[in-house]
């Protein structure tokens, strides 16, 4: 059962990853702090979206 609900949590984790890597593509921020959010979230993948959650740039899209 742990097995599944740890492979539940990955996936659910991964899909959140991704939303967030998209969500920062799309903001309005700059190239260099895009690839840096980017570089964050694939390195620490939980740390890295709970961080982006509170500092991450900007979820306008850019214009």
């Amino acid at each position: 059962m742990s097995i599944e609900i740890g492979g539940l949590f990955g996936l659910i984790l991964l899909i959140v990853d991704i939303w967030a890597i998209i969500k920062t593509v799309n903001s309005g921020a700059s190239t260099g702090t895009k690839v840096l959010w980017v570089i964050l979230i694939l390195i620490l993948p939980l740390l890295g979206l709970i961080l982006w959650f509170l500092f991450g740039p900007s979820r306008s899209t850019a214009s």
